[in-house]
């Protein structure tokens, strides 16, 4: 197992610097080994190492605790067994103290310590992209533009003016929460709440910068190209690693979900991979047979109609369906015949059929005044009556 790099090393500080000595190292090498910015194979696992120095240096207690024992004093067992059995305290081991149980009723969730400065992830976000019936098939690459918060270019994320920087809050001395009292049914109990001078972060910021208000951040117009894979369908979703809102404290950004909203096509129908297309034929063909084009996703192929062929017979025409989303190749085309009688005929084309129906043994029962040829009797005897 490779040996840890010392953290102060990795912030490139000494031992005795200030937590703002190690807060300024982190951030300057925070912006040149972020992923976003760095694009080296080893950059994204060099931020993952700054971080986690950083985690533990700029916390007063964990720092101290390394100071002592080390990386291990980072391991999750660290004061629970290997070092030092049940903690510094006298009742503790699985449910903890008497102190904490009082916590988990009246406030504080316990007592592990809260870092207000600690790096955070910023929000993630999400932004629907609508896509043609052919775009979702064959994907495409364009550009989305949307708006998200960004690091303050003026104070460089930290909401102070140029010149000045943010100190220890006076009145939690940086911890970002205070005692207060609460009066409860079984009297009267200290409970911690949110500082109300510096709401949590645990500094204050005297001179704040005029660009961000002191929050170090600015919402800003975010444009990012997007390479929309061949194959998706309507809900489904991709995300685009820190293209969200900035982080807090010299954290990563968020990430971006991108929802795919597919608009239906006219004359396919699409499970999947698989596209279903229905193809309109008349009696003769179904009955003789054809050769005709028909279309595709991927243009007009020829396709042979078997002679006999039945109302609503399902043929498939391999290789022609939309890319596999998880896979390779494409899915298949199915065409469903669906065989069109009509509704007007010639008298000749009447006569034609009834010498068919006399061919094949068989006499047909012509229906009602209402039917075709019943209107062709009409308008015969009423052409007889004229003359």
């Amino acid at each position: 197992m490779a040996t840890k790099e010392d953290y102060y090393d990795l912030l490139g500080v000494s031992k005795s610097a200030s937590t703002d000595e190690i807060k300024k190292a982190y951030r300057k090498l925070s912006k040149k080994y972020h992923p976003d910015i760095n694009k080296e194979p080893d950059a994204e696992e060099k931020f993952k190492q700054i971080t986690e120095a950083y985690e533990v240096l700029s916390d007063e207690n964990k720092r101290a605790a390394y100071d002592q024992y080390g990386h291990a004093s980072t391991d999750p067992n660290f004061g629970a067994g290997g070092f030092g059995g049940f903690g510094q305290g006298g009742f503790s081991g699985g449910f903890g103290g008497f102190d904490d149980i009082f916590e988990q009723f009246f406030g504080g969730g316990g007592r592990r310590a809260y870092n207000p400065n600690a790096p955070r992830q910023g929000d993630d976000l999400q932004y629907t992209m609508d896509l043609d019936f052919e775009e979702a098939i064959f994907g495409k690459e364009t550009t989305i533009r949307y708006n998200r918060q960004e690091v303050c270019g003026t104070c460089d994320g930290d909401g102070a003016k140029p010149g000045t920087q943010p100190v220890t809050c006076s009145k939690c001395h940086g911890a970002g929460s205070i005692q207060a009292e609460r009066q409860t049914p079984l009297g009267r109990v200290m409970t911690r709440q949110v500082c109300d001078v510096c709401q949590g972060t645990g500094q204050e910021i005297k001179e704040k910068c005029d660009t961000c208000h002191g929050t170090g951040q600015v919402k800003e117009r975010h444009s990012v190209k997007v390479t929309v894979p061949a194959g998706v369908e309507d809900g489904n979703q991709m995300r685009l690693q820190g293209q969200g809102d900035a982080g807090k404290n010299g954290g990563p950004y968020g990430d971006l979900y991108i929802i795919f909203r597919v608009r239906p096509s006219e004359i396919f129908d699409r499970r999947g991979s698989e596209i279903y297309y229905e193809l309109p034929i008349n009696f003769v063909q179904a009955t003789l047979g054809d050769e005709i084009e028909v279309p595709t996703v991927h243009g007009k192929v020829r396709f042979k109609i078997p002679a006999g062929t039945q109302p609503g017979t399902t043929f498939r025409l391999k290789g022609k369906g939309a890319p596999k989303l998880r896979g390779t190749g494409n899915g298949d085309q199915h065409i469903r015949i669906k065989v069109v009688i009509p509704d007007k005929l010639s008298q000749e084309q009447a006569d034609l059929l009834r010498e068919f129906a006399t061919l094949d043994g068989y006499e047909v029962q012509e229906q009602g005044d209402d039917s075709f040829f019943g209107k062709m009797k009409d308008a015969f005897l009423r052409d007889k009556g004229k003359k």
